[in-house]
């Protein structure tokens, strides 16, 4: 399948999840913090809330999933040896490459994600408080992070924390070797790989349009990492002019993450916004950086995200997380209130737990009805102009992330603006 994604909104084709598994429940609420988590999971409940995603998104596109593109991967001898070599060497477990190996595909590829307990046979090992050699892949259900869909092109990420660097080398493994996918790849990996002030995650990366992006430059995402990106898509997208518009977001707290967490594409004309960092007066940065023919052009900065994207043509109307009330604006970001994911212009999947959020969209326009109508066959979002498919959300959103986030969109269709 040729990837191509060149908007937030297209109507989508593809789309690649990972259903949550064991490695979510391989976790105590001492190792919490350190899988940047607000909580731990209950995995039957998430499984549930989970199915109604994967339920929703099978009615309109192809689905692919991580384990089964891996297995596929690892089913190639040469493949195989590859991944799990950068694997251990990256994690400085090399001692247990020859274990990981012997495994079958099957077996690797649920080790590889679910984790793998330490062998407490050396004096190291023995004095250690370390209970995994390969921590399990708490956060990997949220696909959005380490690879990014942009035009035709695929970019290989480079995670801000160490935890999930193993999620970034699966799937460059799984574009570049599982014969599914046709696409170019940006590995961020293979620039100056000792340079830890080089890192991106996709959760700050948003297609606004087939030549405007906008950028989170926050603690996921550096100024470094920010540059490397401008610098490959600047080589690959020689002709025309571009745009890429940054926003600087504040270290804390941590549901400020990702930009997807404070600001999200919803429609041609319509934005979801966590309005006392998009819309109010603060002191962090917009930035806008002009491209013409392969060359940054000009670099200036500019009074917010919105303006921005209005004199260049999109002019998108804010809708607020949370409603006009600071108290629920707060709360519902909290819990992922700003962070949906557009299958279609206008037609989108959010958590049904931020009920003000969903008010505010139905002052909007928006049709609100749960991922179950969809499902079941009562709701079918063909018959709307603009939808809001609610799903449950009582553990997905502890892992701190929402609809967007567990999403890697693969293919879209264009958008007649």
């Amino acid at each position: 399948m040729k990837i191509n994604v060149q908007s937030e909104i297209g109507a989508l084709e593809a789309v690649l999840l990972h259903t949550p598994g064991a490695e979510v429940e391989n976790m105590t609420p001492r190792m919490a913090q350190r899988a940047l988590y607000s909580d731990i999971l209950n995995l039957s409940i998430a499984l549930r809330e989970y199915e109604q995603i994967e339920g929703v998104l099978s009615k309109v596109a192809k689905i692919y999933q991580i384990k089964d593109l891996l297995l596929k991967v690892l089913e190639d001898k040469e493949r195989k040896e590859s991944l799990v070599g950068r694997i251990c060497v990256t994690e400085q477990v090399t001692e247990y490459f020859d274990e990981l190996m012997e495994m079958s595909p099957k077996e690797l590829a649920k080790v590889l994600i679910e984790g793998i307990p330490a062998r407490k046979n050396t004096l190291t090992s023995f004095l250690s408080d370390e209970f995994y050699a390969l921590y399990p892949l708490y956060n990997f259900y949220f696909t959005r992070d380490s690879s990014v869909t942009i035009g035709n092109h695929v970019l290989i990420c480079r995670m801000a924390n160490k935890v999930r660097m193993r999620e970034s080398l699966i799937m460059e493994a799984i574009y570049s070797g599982s014969g599914v996918f046709e696409c170019d790849m940006i590995n961020a990996h293979d620039f100056q790989p000792t340079n830890p002030d080089i890192f991106m995650e996709g959760g700050d990366i948003m297609i606004a349009r087939d030549d405007i992006l906008v950028i989170g430059n926050g603690v996921r995402s550096s100024t470094r990492g920010i540059d490397f990106l401008i610098s490959r898509l600047c080589n690959s997208h020689s002709k025309g002019r571009k745009h890429i518009i940054v926003q600087q977001l504040p270290p804390a707290p941590e549901s400020f993450i990702h930009l997807d967490m404070v600001f999200t594409i919803l429609d041609r004309d319509k934005c979801m916004v966590f309005e006392p960092m998009i819309i109010r007066g603060h002191h962090y940065q917009t930035v806008q950086i002009t491209i013409d023919n392969g060359k940054v052009t000009k670099i200036k900065n500019v009074n917010g995200i919105l303006p921005a994207l209005r004199r260049l043509g999109l002019d998108l109307e804010p809708i607020y997380c949370g409603g006009k009330d600071e108290w629920h604006q707060e709360r519902e970001q909290w819990h992922s209130g700003s962070n949906l994911f557009a299958f279609a212009p206008g037609k989108v999947l959010c958590y049904g737990r931020n009920e003000m959020t969903l008010e505010e969209m139905q002052r909007h326009g928006f049709e609100v009805f749960t991922a179950w109508d969809v499902i079941e066959g009562r709701c079918n979002p063909d018959d709307y102009a603009r939808c809001c498919i609610a799903i449950e959300g009582s553990e997905l959103p502890r892992g701190g992330g929402g609809a967007r986030c567990m999403t890697m969109p693969l293919r879209r269709k264009p958008v007649v603006w």
